[in-house]
């Protein structure tokens, strides 16, 4: 098979991502967007590769210490039994092919733990065409500016929103009842 083939079938290829949302979101639909979390779902060449530099870059502390903990159990072990040389290397390098294939899981694992929620799935050619695939069905769906928890009805909007400052003028409970249309009201 030629190189030219083997990079066009390549590029035909699809990729998967997950989309996750954190647990506050902002209030502006473009500022969540711009919040959104999008985690490849697959093989990650570089998490095989350097798996404890992968782990300690993408922040997944309790990850990279049950890395540390699993990888010196093996080591130990194989000391004990008193193993060749290359079995050390076989069992390092079985370790960060694991980690490869499961840097994903760790990564969405890593999310969940810090509230974050799965919203969608998309899949494409490319990280940004599937960004942009996501954000084109998203982005309508959700409100300019979407409420915080505990807003509503006779609640306070969350401060420096558009919906605070709309608030503020009309004189409703963010400012007290002294905007104008209180003033009004009283007048």
């Amino acid at each position: 098979m030629s190189l030219a083939r083997v990079l066009a079938w390549r590029d035909k290829s699809v990729i998967y991502f997950t989309v996750h949302e954190s647990p506050d979101p902002p209030a502006d639909r473009l500022d969540r967007a711009e919040a959104l979390v999008f985690v490849h779902d697959g093989f990650t060449y570089s998490a095989a590769a350097l798996a404890p530099l992968w782990l300690l870059v993408k922040r997944q502390w309790l990850a990279f210490t049950g890395y540390v903990a699993v990888l010196a159990a093996v080591l130990l072990g194989l000391a004990a039994i008193d193993a060749a040389p290359q079995w050390f290397l076989v069992a390092s390098s079985a370790l960060h092919l694991l980690v490869g294939f499961e840097a994903d899981a760790i990564q969405r694992w890593t999310l969940d733990r810090a509230g974050y929620s799965m919203i969608g799935s998309v899949s494409g050619r490319t990280q940004s065409d599937c960004e942009r695939r996501f954000l084109e069905t998203w982005l309508p769906q959700q409100p300019v500016l979407a409420m915080h928890a505990g807003e509503g009805q006779g609640r306070v909007p969350a401060r420096g929103t558009l919906a605070s400052a709309a608030d503020g003028l009309i004189g409703g409970a963010a400012s007290g009842g002294r905007g104008w249309l209180s003033a009004l009201r009283r007048g």
